[in-house]
């Protein structure tokens, strides 16, 4: 098993925040706590890392009040979550990088443990989270989800060339990798866990709950 001090856990709040109005989302209130706070807290309670980092391009002071050490993009223009992959693999002094996004205060506890038994299990490059989603037709399917994502921190290389050449794309990333999606629909687990507030109303909504 992967020991939990060779993964470093990085927490992404580095997005505009458009659907939000603009709002720094990892700051806005959910239980009277900031969201991305809540996300460090889960971290942290659920033990699988050994140091944590966060991503942010605004408001850094604020998020430095976490206690924990925030980086900015390495890529102009706030270039999507793989500018925070890369921000994360550069400043990543561990063999791993797992990564959450700010907006998902319910995350598993189990979260990091179970992406790195797969991890290891299936001796691959990337594990990434395969969360329960309500279909159209009413089924229950389960959906990747690639920002909750731990990977070698030796994929630096890949994704600098992947990014240099104008990809933004995390899927069309990870496709290039040995990637395992490990489903959280078992037993227990909490069909809410990444539910993921973009805008005012689905927090207020995710918070009523």
């Amino acid at each position: 098993m992967i020991n939990p001090t060779d993964i470093t856990g990085l927490i992404l709040a580095g997005g505009r925040g458009s659907r939000m109005g603009g709002v720094d989302k990892g700051l806005q209130n959910f239980n009277g706590m900031p969201l991305a706070l809540h996300t460090l807290t889960r971290l942290q309670m659920g033990g699988g890392v050994g140091s944590i980092m966060l991503n942010a391009n605004r408001n850094l002071a604020a998020y430095e009040s976490f206690g924990v050490s925030v980086w900015p993009d390495v890529l102009a223009d706030y270039a999507g979550p793989l500018a925070g992959f890369l921000t994360g693999l550069e400043r990543c002094e561990t063999p791993y990088l797992v990564t959450v996004p700010c907006d998902t205060p319910l995350l598993p506890l189990d979260l990091v443990p179970r992406l790195a038994q797969a991890l290891e299990d299936q001796d691959a490059d990337i594990a990434m989270v395969g969360a329960p989603e309500w279909g159209k037709d009413g089924q229950m399917t389960l959906r990747a989800q690639p920002v909750f994502c731990l990977m070698r921190v030796d994929l630096m290389e890949s994704l600098v060339e992947f990014t240099q050449g104008g990809g933004r794309k995390i899927d069309a990333w990870t496709a290039l990798h040995k990637t395992v999606v490990v489903p959280f629909d078992l037993p227990g687990d909490d069909p809410r866990a990444f539910c993921n507030a973009n805008t005012l109303a689905e927090l207020h909504e995710l918070e009523s709950q």
